[in-house]
């Protein structure tokens, strides 16, 4: 479908910030939404989550459907959803017409993402005669989307708040940037042919370690977005501070998450995974405690700009461990799928949690959970401590994986396969000396005399 060149692909980039982009703004839509709606704070994360299931749905039914629908329509009916979605969410007042909008404008968001992910991370298939080139490098290429996402978002966050009040402001921010990216599709491929080749199916080698991790992390992943979903609420009415510093908090957060995924790709395998996991998860349960609990400024922007930098550093080691169980990438594909309904839970869970135990029970409830989850976590990983890292995935508040580095520094520097590339074929050569015919020319060591040699060596 895609292929490697030189430049760097800026459709694949600009689709993959237009799909992200609804997750990193979960926060204030949930939280404009209860304001602006006859909502309650649970309805409101209700409709946060159904957004993100509705974009996690779209992952699973098109990852395998990309080739054979072709990129670029695809991607077209994945920014007109979110176009037509949002914009009629954002232009309502009628809360079913909102949560029916909010559900297209989520499929919308996880085909675009589909698409971009499916094309960062054929970029290191060799390219083929006739199928359109794109930038070589997938760690490039999806650090420059989160790069795009995390400072657009930011911008929202920052803007948002003098725009006035009301839900329809991030809902139409999303949907005026998958209109943007609209053009951009026409250098996307169009429907292309692909050869099928049979593949010899095995079973899933580590079944045990595999299905502990994944069940592991949808766990991990529901208490992260139980925060992130209701992290607006914190700032705004148990830490009493304004929309708009709400906004810079988060701003500076998802700059520093960059960093951390930067961070990840640095450090590498140096700590190996245990430690990562462990100590990493740990320490995110600290932040969600601290986040939870603030009631001013400082433990608020301490809280969340901690978390968000350690968020994506565990989560990348966790998918580079998955990635590692198999090297088809079959547990990679099983435990992102988790993460995905673990993350389209979360807003539901956390607005539950809070409404019936406030925001302090809440963090402390979703910190003793992931000290809870650390274990299995870390056993798996020590468990599997011999394999080699693999590049993995990231996913950043939802949606369909994109292709992030899992570690690079400390690992060898060699070529190293990438997850699904095609197996190197098997050439026969021949030979021009005739092999032996007769066993009788092999004998047992030790002296012989030379009789025996003479009979030995005749076959």
């Amino acid at each position: 479908m895609f292929a490697r060149s030189t430049t760097t692909p800026w459709p694949l980039v600009a689709l993959f910030t237009a799909g992200y982009l609804a997750p990193y703004l979960l926060p204030t839509t949930v939280g404009r939404l209860d304001a602006g709606l006859p909502l309650s704070a649970t309805q409101a994360g209700a409709v946060g989550s159904a957004l993100l299931l509705s974009s996690a749905a779209a992952g699973f039914l098109l990852a395998s459907r990309v080739d054979r629908v072709g990129p670029r329509t695809l991607a077209r009916i994945g920014l007109a959803l979110a176009v037509l979605g949002y914009g009629s969410a954002a232009l309502t007042h009628a809360v079913p017409a909102v949560i029916a909008g909010a559900v297209v404008g989520g499929f919308g968001s996880g085909t675009a993402t589909t698409v971009a992910a499916s094309g960062i991370a054929a970029m290191g298939v060799p390219p083929r005669e006739g199928v359109r080139a794109w930038g070589r490098d997938p760690h490039r290429a999806s650090t420059l989307g989160l790069l795009c996402v995390s400072a657009l978002a930011g911008a929202v966050y920052l803007t948002v708040p003098h725009l006035g009040a009301g839900h329809g402001q991030p809902l139409a921010a999303i949907a005026l940037t998958s209109l943007a990216v609209w053009p951009l599709t026409g250098r996307l491929p169009l429907r292309t042919t692909t050869p099928h080749t049979r593949v010899e199916t095995a079973g899933l080698p580590h079944r045990r370690a595999g299905l502990v991790l994944a069940g592991t992390l949808l766990c991990w992943s529901l208490a992260q977005n139980s925060l992130w979903g209701v992290s607006g609420r914190i700032g705004l009415t148990q830490a009493h501070l304004s929309e708009v510093t709400v906004g810079a908090v988060f701003a500076i957060a998802l700059g520093t998450g960059l960093v951390g995924v930067i961070g990840a790709g640095a450090l590498g395998a140096r700590l190996g995974r245990a430690v990562p996991i462990g100590a990493g998860t740990a320490l995110i349960a600290g932040c969600i405690v601290l986040s939870a609990s603030a009631h001013d400024l400082r433990t608020f922007a301490t809280g969340e700009i901690a978390w968000n930098t350690l968020y994506p550093i565990v989560l990348s080691y966790v998918l580079g461990l998955a990635a590692s169980l198999d090297p088809r990438g079959r547990w990679a594909v099983l435990v992102g799928s988790a993460s995905s309904l673990g993350t389209a839970a979360g807003p539901l869970v956390g607005s539950l949690l809070s409404a019936r135990a406030g925001f302090p029970a809440m963090g402390a409830i979703l910190a003793v959970g992931l000290i809870v989850i650390a274990v299995p976590m870390t056993g798996v990983a020590l468990q599997t401590g011999g394999r080699l890292l693999l590049p993995g995935t990231v996913r950043r508040r939802g949606g369909t994986p994109g292709a992030v580095v899992a570690a690079s520094g400390g690992i060898p520097t060699g070529p190293v396969p990438e997850i699904g590339a095609p197996e190197q074929p098997v050439v026969e050569i021949p030979l021009d000396a005739p092999a032996i015919p007769a066993q009788g020319a092999y004998d047992t060591a030790g002296p012989r005399h030379a009789g025996a040699t003479a009979t030995g060596s005749g076959g």
